[in-house]
């Protein structure tokens, strides 16, 4: 087993909201059942569940059982597909306590929850039938949903790179790192003069997602993914003078930002996308750091929830109007409909006035925005919903039409109901779209960026290029690769091509996590790896 025991403290509040939000629940993993029967009246829990355990994690539950004042008897039972879960792990967690014969009053000044993590949270119940292959393309397979009352955790633990370590780049390139000793880069964007902008960032405090057992879970989780650090706040501003594929100038662009993420440049306007609002700054071209303030032109959905948190930012051609992605604030809904105003979207934002309307809706997490060469359409990048299976749904690339709706959080796919969401909208899941290609199950498709203007070798001419961000809830991975997609006419054909790979390592931790992409002046491919804290260029083999 790779990871430890951990005897986990929750606060009162927490263990008390969760417990007065919750009522009956019956667990199902690994052929054991446990039953958590909770009374919100009398505050006190009559029975834990018990799980399937692998024997090292059995043996970490007895010695984290011994918590003084829970009154347990434990009840640790072990099957043949134990040491599979062990073996498959890194996903779920378990919590194995019979409770039944003492009632734990929340009096008491503090609940302890024992918590076992086998091979770091071991995964259970429930794993992909169908290869990432089949969720690709223009007609993916949609499998039955398989909703588990417990959803599949699998994350990859992110490392970092070993010395001298870098990704496999595709035949006929090459790659090596543009920029090294970054803070979490997840955004890119090339200035006229060939400056690449980096956004240094992370999701900003959001005290009220993810509240109770659940939610501490999952930041906990997410942390082991590298997704817990704070964020730094900045976009710094990389140079390559001698265009030798390195940049050896790197300044503080700017500063004291709130969770940046998306920039665009339109004649000396600078647009940065914070998660809460969309500032203008004034930039004169070849400098190294802007001191200025900035104008705000709209405030953007954030608050204290703020689930889905980027937002990136793009301009017409003509420069008149802004495109801005705003994700939702849930998974499915969930936390209500009031709390999805205004998400779920791409807006419209007049550069002149900061008026702005819904110029899209129905679309979980989009992040990826751009041009498509051909046909003058835009295009984004989408994260679909999770929790109903491994093999569901893809996520997916799409053009985007005005006034278009794509389904969430009703439907996906086009009509394909999502039983999860009540009450249901009809008229809405009638209208919805279908997405123009689909890019796996969970693969966490971020970045994205057209092939217009590299120096690649001639099978990545036309199409896309899509930073895979890679899954944390699926079994098994999906993502952590960059990808290309071709197209003819302005439409996607064919089946994607890697085009770097090699993110995690044999035993499935992460060396890297990929996620912007952009082309830059010379050709190249640069992509933000936020968990290498590097950006790495691609380039044709001379």
């Amino acid at each position: 087993m790779s990871g430890a025991g951990l005897t986990a403290r929750l606060p009162m509040s927490a263990s008390t909201q969760w417990l007065k939000a919750q009522s009956s629940l019956i667990y199902r993993c690994g052929g054991s059942v446990g039953i958590m029967t909770l009374h919100p009246s009398k505050t006190v829990i009559h029975r834990l569940p018990c799980f399937t355990l692998s024997a090292m994690a059995t043996e970490h539950l007895k010695q984290a059982a011994k918590v003084r004042g829970l009154g347990v008897e434990r009840q640790l039972r072990k099957s043949p597909a134990a040491d599979r879960l062990n073996h498959r792990a890194s996903g779920l967690l378990y919590v194995c306590i019979n409770a039944s014969i003492g009632k734990i009053s929340m009096r008491n000044p503090q609940l302890v929850l024992v918590i076992a993590f086998a091979g770091g949270l071991a995964a259970c119940g429930e794993t992909s039938s169908l290869q990432v292959m089949d969720g690709t393309g223009p007609s993916p397979r949609l499998p039955e949903p398989n909703k588990t009352l417990i959803p599949t955790v699998n994350i990859a633990p992110a490392i970092g790179w070993p010395d001298g370590a870098k990704p496999v780049a595709a035949t006929g390139t090459q790659v090596a790192a543009f920029a090294e000793g970054l803070d979490h880069p997840r955004w890119l964007y090339v200035l006229p003069n060939g400056d690449v902008l980096v956004a240094e960032t992370n999701a900003p405090p959001k005290p009220d997602d993810g509240k109770g057992v659940k939610g501490w879970v999952m930041k906990k989780v997410m942390g082991r993914a590298g997704a817990g650090v704070p964020s730094p706040n900045r976009i710094t501003l990389l140079r390559d003078k001698d265009h030798d594929g390195i940049a050896e100038t790197r300044t503080v662009f700017l500063e004291n930002l709130n969770s940046p993420f998306g920039m665009t440049l339109v004649g000396t306007d600078l647009y940065v996308a914070d998660t809460d609002r969309l500032l203008r700054f004034h930039y004169e071209e070849g400098e190294t750091a802007i001191k200025s303030p900035p104008i705000k032109v709209v405030d953007l959905p954030g608050g204290t929830l703020n689930h889905h948190w980027t937002k990136n930012v793009i301009a017409s051609k003509d420069g008149s109007k802004l495109y801005v992605t705003v994700g939702s604030n849930s998974n499915v809904a969930e936390n209500g409909m009031d709390q999805e105003e205004g998400r779920a979207a791409i807006w419209e934002v007049d550069r002149a006035t900061g008026n702005h309307r819904i110029f899209a809706s129905g679309i979980r997490n989009p992040n990826g925005l751009a041009w498509e060469p051909q046909s003058g359409a835009l295009w984004t990048a989408v994260n679909e919903r999770d929790e109903i299976g491994s093999d569901l749904v893809p996520d997916y690339i799409t053009s985007v039409k005005d006034g278009g709706f794509y389904g969430w959080p009703y439907s996906y796919y086009g009509q394909h109901v999502d039983a999860r969401v009540t009450p249901q909208n009809p008229d809405l899941v009638a209208k919805a779209i279908a997405p123009d290609y689909a890019v796996g199950p969970h693969t966490a498709s971020l970045g994205l960026t057209f092939a217009e203007g590299n120096t690649l070798p001639t099978q990545f001419k036309e199409g896309a290029f899509i930073g895979q961000h890679g899954s944390w809830n699926r079994d098994p991975h999906s993502g952590y690769k960059v990808i290309f997609v071709p197209f003819s006419a302005g439409k996607p054909v064919g089946q994607p091509v890697d085009v770097l790979t090699g993110f995690l390592t044999d035993d499935e931790k992460a060396m890297g996590r990929p996620v912007g992409v952009v082309i830059d002046r010379q050709g190249g491919l640069l992509v933000a790896d936020d968990v290498g804290n590097k950006v790495w260029r691609v380039s044709a083999v001379r």
